[in-house]
């Protein structure tokens, strides 16, 4: 493990670690001398950092390169940074030290996933949903892909925590709603947003791939879940598939949110919902993370949801994330 974490970084210490190049640009000084503007990261989280007359080298370095810093911490306009003197790439690195991860275990929460499709009545359905997950390489990326580089669900295993919620949210709206289909219901929230995994890179950092730019993970996730129905030894009835494609395509709810569909069927809406409420749960809870360690009651005015928040009473345990 490396020795020295941004959590750890203050004022005047001297740097020398590996982070994760988050951003990058090339600005110039006063002087008309370029320099770079920089983001790095680690497990424990980011920091602004700045490099005075590069070379073409270091100006160079792509975004989401590991990078070894040797520099200083100081404060610019009460912001703290990492004056850099020394940059330079890394091949090996852990990524352990690199990317936060969450709380739960891994093989637990798979063994809920292999729990919540056998939940699946439909054998048709239920036969989506394994063909999907059973794809060659596919559950061990989903099961270590984040759900978001940022918001909510940001880290190692966030996909799949995110997923298992909503699955739960969802199942629990059956009940209430017995109009709604339970197992296209759940094989839906199973499956809204497998697309993630071709949307999102997370081998040294979170970032967004071409496909996730240019794509987004709705419509990869729909062409995932298509390629899975067009598969199977038992054709899915043409109705049954175009509601689960549906329910996976309108998720998002608004098309200013990224819906290519809003929904149009009980099923849809109640899984836009739920995933909506969880997103959003993930997001508080992270939001309340500091004040809750602080043992403060309230967060800041400065949070994304533009107020002070009442931190939860277990939030403490609830927030922390580990390095992975």
């Amino acid at each position: 493990m490396k020795e020295q974490y941004v959590r750890d970084l203050g004022e005047g210490m001297r740097v020398d670690s590996l982070f994760s190049l988050r951003s990058r640009d090339i600005r110039s000084a006063r002087t008309g001398d370029p320099y770079l503007s920089l983001e790095v990261s680690d497990c424990s989280g980011a920091i602004p950092a700045v490099m005075f007359r590069p070379s073409s080298a270091e100006e160079a370095l792509p975004i989401g390169s590991v990078v070894r810093i040797r520099g200083v911490v100081s404060t610019y306009r009460g912001v703290r940074r990492v004056s850099i003197d020394a940059l330079r790439p890394v091949e090996t690195f852990d990524p352990r030290d690199l990317l936060p991860s969450g709380l739960r275990d891994r093989e637990e929460m798979l063994g809920e996933l292999r729990s919540a499709v056998k939940r699946i009545r439909d054998v048709r359905l239920r036969s989506v949903a394994r063909a999907v997950f059973g794809a060659p390489g596919f559950i061990g990326s989903f099961a270590s892909c984040p759900a978001g580089t940022g918001r909510h669900h940001a880290y190692v295993g966030g996909l799949l925590e995110h997923t298992l919620a909503v699955a739960a949210l969802c199942e629990t709206l059956a009940s209430s709603y017995p109009r709604a289909d339970h197992d296209l219901l759940l094989t839906a929230a199973l499956l809204h947003d497998v697309g993630k995994t071709e949307e999102l890179s997370f081998a040294s950092s979170f970032e967004y791939t071409d496909a996730g730019r240019l794509v987004g993970h709705v419509v990869l996730g729909e062409r995932i879940v298509s390629r899975a129905i067009e598969g199977l030894a038992r054709p899915l009835p043409d109705e049954l598939g175009l509601r689960l494609i549906h329910a996976v395509l309108a998720h998002h709810g608004e098309r200013q949110w990224g819906a290519p569909c809003e929904p149009c069927s009980l099923e849809a809406l109640l899984l836009h919902h739920a995933d909506n409420l969880d997103a959003q749960a993930a997001a508080f809870l992270d939001a309340v993370s500091g004040a809750a360690v602080l043992e403060q009651s309230w967060s800041d005015r400065g949070s994304p949801f533009g107020r002070a928040l009442l931190v939860p009473t277990a939030a403490t345990g609830a927030v922390r994330r580990e390095c992975a």
